[in-house]
């Protein structure tokens, strides 16, 4: 059962993180037929926090409502915060037993910092993930996932991704119809396709620094359009194909054909985003054979569909701010 929740706010706590665990847990919707939990807001003694934004917020309570809630729950909190060690002791302590632990985006670094991460499969933000790794190396970091469960652990990424992990949560508790109620409450959908790819800032694509294939790869990023073949690109290199392709992975490391089709993918994001192209057209200009592989290559390394990117992505050109149609 799921009947209490406590929120962990030290200094630099992130406000809409904040929020997003308060509006799902802590607004009272039993009027309603919703679910209702005991709802605190926790900090070191009880003291007033100063938030990300710079605005103070003053916690109900201070650490011993992580002793026994059912859910501890840590939102977002700067790179800089300064976690005391009897933090870290209760976020063990509610690990131990059994309780529900959850972060949202970079909250995941407190659970880390805990020890609460190793051996587990977890997420964060993904501008994150590297670091997390870095800091946790035995965390099996998830870089592509809007949340991870793993036994009692959640974790979560960015933002708005901590109402798709609450929502996951309620279902996992009080059932479909429940989570799917709030979400219609909350006028967010209730399950979200696709993972943070889709999210992360496509570059312009553009030649890896290559010493010896930059002028290939200078002229490959101008024809990304065309049937291209490794033959082709080592005769343009003064190379047999198999010595381009060692010196290819050797100086960018991937195939010559994973980093073509990555490259297809960064320039099909574009046109999606920038262009009212027919998905046909964008798989042409990309250099895809048809809509079909465009397809195929874009869910595997976007975790949506060029339709679904676009309509996410793409405002019409006359600024209205309406989808356009695909």
């Amino acid at each position: 059962m799921l009947r209490s929740v406590a929120v962990l706010a030290l200094d630099q706590v992130a406000p809409f993180e904040l929020g997003v665990l308060a509006e799902v847990f802590g607004t009272d919707r039993t009027a309603d037929g919703f679910p209702a939990y005991r709802f605190d807001v926790c900090s070191p003694d009880g003291a007033a926090v100063r938030t990300s934004a710079g605005f103070h917020l003053t916690p109900n309570a201070d650490l011993g409502p992580l002793e026994e809630a059912d859910l501890v729950a840590v939102p977002a909190h700067s790179a800089g915060t300064v976690i005391p060690d009897p933090v870290l002791d209760a976020l063990r302590r509610a690990d131990a037993r059994g309780a529900h632990l959850f972060s949202v985006c970079s909250g995941a670094f407190l659970l880390g910092a805990a020890g609460l991460l190793d051996d587990r499969e977890c997420t964060t933000h993904w501008r994150y993930v590297d670091e997390l790794q870095r800091r946790h190396p035995r965390a099996r970091v998830r870089c592509n996932s809007l949340y991870v469960q793993d036994g009692r652990l959640l974790t979560s990424a960015g933002t708005a991704a901590g109402i798709d992990a609450c929502l996951h949560l309620i279902r996992q508790v009080h059932g479909s119809a429940t989570a799917t109620r709030l979400a219609r409450r909350m006028v967010v959908p209730p399950h979200r396709d696709g993972g943070q790819s889709q999210y992360v800032e496509a570059p312009i694509p553009r030649a890896p620094e290559a010493p010896t294939l930059e002028p290939v790869l200078e002229w490959l990023m101008g024809h990304l359009d065309r049937t291209i073949t490794v033959e082709e690109l080592a005769a343009r290199a003064a190379m047999a194909p198999r010595t381009f392709a060692r010196r290819f992975r050797a100086e960018t490391g991937t195939t010559p054909h994973d980093w073509l089709t990555n490259q297809r993918v960064l320039l099909a994001r574009r046109l999606l985003e920038e262009t009212p192209l027919s998905v046909e057209a964008v798989a042409d200009q990309a250099g895809f054979s048809d809509a079909a592989a465009l397809r195929h290559h874009f869910s595997r390394r976007v975790g949506a569909t060029p339709h679904s990117y676009r309509t996410t992505f793409r405002d019409r050109a006359d600024g209205t701010g309406a989808l356009s149609p695909s």
